[in-house]
């Protein structure tokens, strides 16, 4: 009987979600819910929301490392590996240096400091800016497994991740693989198994998406809703118009320039780009970027395995690219400093450089202060846009995970390696083929065409 039911394709499911989390976000609101002073549904929607995120960010370690390790080994059967990482790093200067030249040009046209409702009061520096010198300490594994400890409320110790550092154990692991070689072929066995085990636990956890859209959607209409917007409307749109412009202008050009399907990359890359509006993290959505680069996308794992993961510390068009450089204007509008051409063209340099040399603490924040310093503007300017940061990072994440699976696409394209047929695939609404067909035949079921 349930079994003759009409399947709901996993995108459907994710637009229910989007609609009930607005909606039961605009209930816990009007129950008086605040992020301040929750109550019984805003803090569900907060746990059920957070409690995917942190699924998510727990599994990336082994699933970074363990791809790396497997992909290194794979290199060898793909021609010019050498070739691919540095046409990455290319693609990845080429769309940063775009990025913040349409950034520029929107701050220029749009004012963003005319009429903001802030005052010299709000001005506050911040807790941790960003520095040229991040990059070689952030490279630096503290320990094998990229792991640091800070010690919290009451004796509690929590543990965080620095992917750059687990990427850089990971590729010398991978290499010392290579270098061993018939005698390292029983660790890569267990690598390969281990990695098709940790995807598995991924896919699981990618099947509650819907559920975590529900939460994280809901909790963010509690916690910032749309009022805080008002002081600073002009700039919330400058940095919006900035991201629009790149996601749905120059990416769909590449896109085309390089004969790729607009729609088949978007239909491809949504299942991330989604999350990662909705959960505000580029490290917490790394496992379904890649997923989605590899199945969706037709790119191939062993190149993928490297980029993504690279692209999740170094790529950000939002954070390093349209938000500097439109925040940095409004800073030197606020205090009256006048930016001549060599200011400009300093901005387009940290923007281009200097997501690498913040690669260790990333961040929206950290990259305004690195480019505030480097311009000399005070960095008190960073407390006037914190009010307005929340919902500016949910359109800046969003930009920046697509701009990792779109440059591994292009550059997969322009090196004759990405799975056409993949690429041009229909979606049929769910996350990616592959799984969704392992699973049926595991239920013996077939999937319903048009599903």
């Amino acid at each position: 009987m349930l079994s003759r039911l009409p399947r709901v394709s996993f995108g459907t499911q994710v637009l229910i979600g989007l609609v009930l989390g607005v909606a039961l976000g605009l209930v816990a609101r009007s129950m008086g819910a605040t992020a301040d002073d929750p109550n019984w549904l805003s803090e569900t929607l907060s746990i059920i929301g957070s409690s995917f995120v942190t699924l998510l960010r727990a599994i990336v370690p082994p699933l970074v490392f363990l791809a790396i390790v497997s992909s290194i080994a794979n290199l060898r059967e793909v021609t010019g590996a050498a070739r691919l990482a540095w046409n990455t790093l290319l693609w990845f200067a080429i769309t940063a240096l775009i990025s913040v030249g349409i950034g520029m040009v929107v701050g220029w046209v749009v004012d963003p400091a005319r009429g903001a409702g802030v005052t010299a009061a709000d001005a506050a520096a911040p807790g941790r800016a960003g520095s040229w010198l991040d990059f070689l300490t952030g490279i630096i594994p503290a320990n094998v497994l990229g792991l640091s400890a800070k010690a919290g409320e009451e004796g509690a110790v929590s543990l965080s991740f620095n992917v750059l550092q687990i990427l850089v154990v990971a590729i010398a692991v991978g290499i010392a693989v290579l270098k061993v070689g018939k005698g390292a072929e029983p660790f890569l066995a267990f690598t390969r198994s281990a990695l098709t085990v940790v995807q598995k636990v991924l896919w699981w956890i990618i099947l509650l998406a819907p559920l975590a859209t529900v939460g994280l959607l809901g909790n963010a209409v509690v916690s910032y809703g749309w009022d805080t917007i008002g002081s600073l409307g002009r700039f919330t749109a400058a940095i919006y118009i900035g991201l629009a412009l790149v996601l749905f202008v120059l990416y769909p050009v590449l896109l085309r320039v390089n004969g790729l399907s607009i729609k088949q990359f978007f239909t491809g890359a949504w299942p991330a780009i989604q999350l990662a509006f909705v959960s505000r993290s580029s490290i917490g959505t790394l496992p379904v970027t890649q997923a989605v680069t590899e199945r969706n996308l037709g790119v191939p794992r062993a190149y993928s395995s490297f980029a993504v993961p690279l692209g999740a510390t170094t790529k950000m068009d939002g954070c390093a690219a349209i938000y500097p450089a439109i925040a940095a204007i409004f800073v030197a509008q606020f205090f009256g400093v006048d930016l001549g051409v060599t200011d400009y063209l300093l901005i387009a340099f940290v923007s281009v450089i200097g997501s690498a040399a913040t690669a260790g603490v990333t961040g929206a924040t950290v990259m305004l202060t690195l480019t505030l310093s480097t311009l000399g503007l005070p960095l008190e300017g960073v407390g006037l846009l914190l009010a307005v940061d929340p919902i500016l990072d949910m359109g800046r994440t969003a930009t920046n995970v697509a701009g990792q699976a779109l440059v591994p696409t292009i550059v997969a394209k322009r090196q004759g390696i990405l799975d056409q047929e993949a690429y041009d695939a229909s979606r049929r609404g769910e996350p990616w083929r592959e799984d969704v067909e392992a699973a049926a035949d595991e239920q013996r079921e077939p999937v319903p065409a048009g599903v």
